[in-house]
């Protein structure tokens, strides 16, 4: 009787073809991580999950063994071949800058608490003195959605969020001015960035275009846009298709540490778990006999 034993190759393997296989695995399974974090939050996101979906739909009609749906399938394939670059065009280019920089394989950073109630002091106080002095400003923070593909459009800064800051860059004719300033990670990234504008035909007629493309940016993603009218001095949020108007400095602050995620650090969860175990064991000693 003859025994196929070839399943016991991988038991019988060597150290090294183990560590081999390990180290093939964890580089495959990063690199698509990092492909995933590029194009997160862009257009692509949703073209990749409609490719998933074929793909699971073309594997059910091949085991249903549907000729007629297969063939359909197979030259669907074919065309996504020849296009498939031409879409993914910004994200394949955004992918070999970051490579030549050396940011590809860098580790993504996140925003504490105490980062997001600096970043929303910071913002209030700008928009106050922005409000004041009727400058138009539009500031667009991001959240789990990315918007990269419109931040190509304007000026790297990679600068702490700071009211002075913000202030000098809307000032009227200074080279930054005209746009929208991109807050990501607790930090100023860009500048001077081009955002779509909606196009509800119910807005109204009194808004501009900074309200229009904070409507726009965030109708498209999750992030949520600043806007102080140039014309009237007027604070206004936006968040998905909806715009609150009408706020002050101390409700521009209530609003956005409202709404934005309140996100902690790894290393603060394990802090503020530690101290809370520590006080409930100090607690139960002080109850104790």
């Amino acid at each position: 009787m003859n025994f196929d034993l070839s399943f016991l190759s991988g038991v019988f393997a060597s150290p090294w073809d183990i560590i081999r296989s390990l180290i093939d695995i964890v580089l495959v399974s990063y690199l698509f991580y990092r492909i995933l974090g590029v194009i997160r939050g862009t257009r692509a996101e949703q073209l990749l999950k409609g490719l998933i979906l074929l793909l699971v739909f073309s594997v059910v009609t091949s085991y249903m063994e549907l000729d007629m749906v297969n063939w359909l399938v197979e030259k669907l394939w074919i065309v996504f071949a020849v296009t498939l670059p031409i879409v993914f065009q910004p994200e394949l280019r955004r992918i070999l800058e970051q490579i030549g920089r050396g940011s590809f394989f860098a580790r993504s950073s996140s925003t504490g608490l105490e980062e997001i109630r600096i970043v929303i002091k910071e913002i209030s106080d700008a928009a106050a003195v922005l409000s004041r002095n009727k400058v138009g400003a539009l500031i667009v923070l991001t959240r789990e959605t990315g918007i990269a593909e419109y931040m190509e459009s304007g000026v790297r800064m990679d600068s702490l969020v700071s009211a002075a800051l913000l202030t000098n860059i809307f000032v009227p004719n200074s080279p930054l001015h005209d746009g929208a300033v991109v807050i990501s990670d607790g930090r100023i990234d860009r500048a001077a960035c081009f955002l779509p504008l909606s196009d509800d035909p119910d807005l109204d007629k009194a808004l501009g275009t900074r309200h229009r493309a904070a409507l726009g940016i965030t109708s498209l993603s999750d992030a949520i846009a600043v806007v102080v009218s140039e014309e009237t001095g007027v604070i206004s949020v936006a968040e998905g298709d909806k715009l609150q108007r009408y706020l002050d400095a101390p409700s521009l602050k209530d609003t956005l540490s409202r709404i934005l995620p309140q996100r902690e650090k790894w290393s603060d969860t394990i802090k503020r778990r530690w101290a809370s175990e520590f006080r409930t064991q100090e607690t139960k000693n002080d109850d104790g006999p």
